[in-house]
């Protein structure tokens, strides 16, 4: 603590200044992180940002890298009575966390997390937290008032709203606003939060002590339930570690969504127009001029219908899984171990010619088997190529590398490109967003590509990341459970 004094308030005014000068943002967030982990002597720190209803991690730092654009579960009935009942400050074994964000934290050997829930104008934006090796270890006075403030001055970022939250499309739910009860051995009533009367029109002193009233799943799984008022509900549950009482999440089912079908058809139609008017016109050619084309020529065109044809297949897969959410789902899906190695290696041969000039590749001869949608890796692997070369002026050397960790097999596409503003590596994974826009925009597409791979990958329990690279240029890494790690890899 005393040593890293400096660092702190230094790293402090680092921000404090960026924030009086109009600036922000993710940039001052990343540093109040690394802040954190100093201030407290953890090994890793964190920032969850709460979205619609759950989380994503938007800024780490030390032991805690590998977790960068995870999903996190914040109304996990687990994670919920972790971070719900308590003091402000919350401190507990990773492991009993109960999902398996607590197994990989465990497995890292990351025994032990210090957390600070953060509100920002009364209203919970997001966690703070720091991870520590020792799990029968015990914060000091000073590392928990040390959390306390750092979440209090991350606060004051999202309070002036200077480029926060990150997800500006998303509102900021506090997880403890949602229906939650608490039930005893006997699955009576203990704790019955305002949110869960108000959805059910059942007042606490009329709950508390009653038998809960709705079904409730077993394992790890969330059920559907009508109420008596024809509203449907969400229920998930799970037993709140050292005791046999239950914690009980329930919330209204979500309404789907507009799927923008309108904005995607306008925005669309370049994509497969290019593709199509190349195979017309050496298709044309062909039949046309056959006799009189040279053999080299004929095999050229051909190569270059089918290296087209492929490209506009992968292009209408992409386009019809970002219209909206209503395909296959991860739950729906059965996952199978496939080589990630030998499975990498068959989609760079799948990239066109000047992606594979472009392109380095760097494997292991190895790798444990990973579990998830081997056919889908070649289109996760195009976009992150694509988007690797699109911003960057002329040629740009891209390199894929490959390995893994105890929980997950990854792989990264990096270059040395004009790189990625800190504010734009989660903005990049919104649909239809775009760095250019209007008559500044020099390359194609409509900002689904990104958007795309964070779908695909995130139905695999897998999760993907942009970090700005050191020295220059952008880093994409791609995170899928090892098929022979414990649980799924979802939050």
């Amino acid at each position: 603590m005393v040593d890293a004094g400096p660092l702190v308030f230094s790293g402090l005014a680092e921000v404090a200044e960026e924030l009086n000068s109009g600036g922000g943002g993710i940039t001052g967030l990343q540093r109040s992180v690394e802040v954190a982990a100093a201030a407290t002597g953890a090994t890793g720190a964190a920032f969850i940002e709460y979205a619609q209803e759950n989380g994503r991690v938007v800024a780490v730092a030390g032991d805690l890298d590998w977790s960068l654009g995870r999903p996190i579960d914040l109304i996990h009935p687990a994670v919920r009575g972790l971070l719900r009942y308590g003091s402000r400050v919350r401190e507990f074994p990773s492991s009993l966390i109960g999902t398996s964000g607590g197994q990989q934290l465990d497995s890292r050997g990351l025994h032990r997390i210090l957390a600070s829930e953060v509100s920002a104008n009364g209203t919970g934006v997001g966690v703070l937290m720091v991870n520590y090796t020792d799990a029968d270890g015990a914060a000091s006075e000073e590392q928990r008032a040390a959390l306390s403030f750092l979440a209090s001055f991350v606060a004051l970022q999202y309070g002036l709203g200077r480029g926060l939250p990150v997800y500006a499309d998303a509102p900021a739910v506090e997880p403890a606003s949602e229906p939650f009860a608490l039930l005893d051995p006997e699955r009576r009533v203990r704790s019955w939060n305002p949110p869960a009367a108000l959805l059910t029109s059942r007042p606490a002193e009329a709950a508390i002590g009653e038998p809960w009233p709705f079904p409730l799943p077993s394992g790890d799984e969330s059920i559907e339930h009508q109420m008596p008022s024809g509203t449907w509900i969400v229920i998930r549950a799970a037993r709140v570690p050292a005791s046999d009482d239950l914690a009980v999440s329930f919330r209204a089912r979500p309404q789907q969504p507009p799927d923008g079908r309108d904005l995607f058809i306008a925005l669309t139609g370049h994509e497969l127009r290019t593709p199509i008017t190349v195979i017309r016109g050496y298709a044309d050619t062909l039949v046309d001029h056959w006799e009189n084309l040279a053999e080299d020529a004929r095999r050229e065109a051909i190569n270059v219908v089918g290296q087209r044809a492929r490209e506009l297949s992968r292009r209408v897969d992409r386009l019809l899984n970002a219209v909206g959410d209503d395909g296959p789902t991860a739950e729906s899906t059965t996952f199978l171990p496939f080589d990630l190695v030998e499975s990498l290696g068959a989609a760079v041969d799948e990239l066109n010619a000047e992606q594979r000039r472009s392109l380095t590749v760097t494997l292991p001869p190895t790798l444990p088997k990973t579990r998830g949608d081997r056919a889908s890796l070649a289109t996760v692997l195009a976009e992150l190529v694509t988007n690797a070369g699109k911003y960057s002026p002329k040629w740009v050397q891209i390199e894929l590398t490959a390995g893994a960790d105890a929980q997950t097999v990854w792989f990264r596409v990096a270059d040395r490109g004009i790189g990625i503003r800190p504010e734009h590596v989660e903005r990049a994974f919104d649909r239809f967003w775009q760095l250019e826009t209007g008559d500044q925009r020099t390359s194609g597409g409509v900002g689904l590509g990104l958007y795309l791979v964070r779908r695909i990958v995130e139905r695999q329990h897998g999760w993907v990341s942009l970090r700005p690279r050191r020295g220059g240029g952008t880093v994409a890494e791609v995170r899928l459970p090892r098929a022979d790690a414990d649980g799924p890899g979802e939050a």
